[in-house]
């Protein structure tokens, strides 16, 4: 759950500044990257955790 927070501040923060800051337009567009990276990431993990709970019933 860190990882997931820390990840979504980072893509934030990078948007933030890509938004900004004049011709940083490609961080804009990393965070956003980084932001639907930590989403399927996210829904993996959760994903995988549902399916083994399921699996061991």
């Amino acid at each position: 759950m860190a990882l997931f927070l820390a990840l979504i501040l980072v893509a934030v923060a990078l948007g933030i500044a890509g938004w900004v800051v004049k011709g940083l337009f490609f961080l804009l567009i990393i965070g956003i990257l980084v932001f639907l990276a930590d989403l399927v990431f996210s829904g993996i993990r959760i994903g995988r955790r549902r399916g083994g709970a399921r699996a061991a019933r």
